[in-house]
């Protein structure tokens, strides 16, 4: 049978999971596409525009939107699973 303080340890460990996997997806969009494969990325067109200058301009900002509405479900569906949801 499992304690509280395991519980909040597991529950603890997911969430940290979720936070580091989104981060790691917000840094390869904002500063990977934006800065270090811009050169790359300028080769293609996106709406008349090089994609490497979209996602600096404003790829990036919707990639983050994403990302906010994604940790949303994810929080809900982790607390449900540890039943700490209102």
């Amino acid at each position: 049978m499992s304690t509280q303080s395991d519980r909040a340890r597991a529950y603890w460990r997911e969430n940290l999971r979720i936070i580091f996997t989104y981060m790691v997806v917000w840094f390869v969009v904002s500063y990977g596409c934006g800065i270090l494969f811009v050169d790359a990325l300028d080769q293609i067109q996106f709406f008349g525009f090089p994609l490497g200058f979209w996602f600096a301009q404003q790829g990036a900002i919707y990639v983050f939107i994403g990302l906010i509405w994604a940790y949303v479900f994810s929080m809900n569906r982790l607390d449900e699973k540890y039943d700490v949801h209102e």
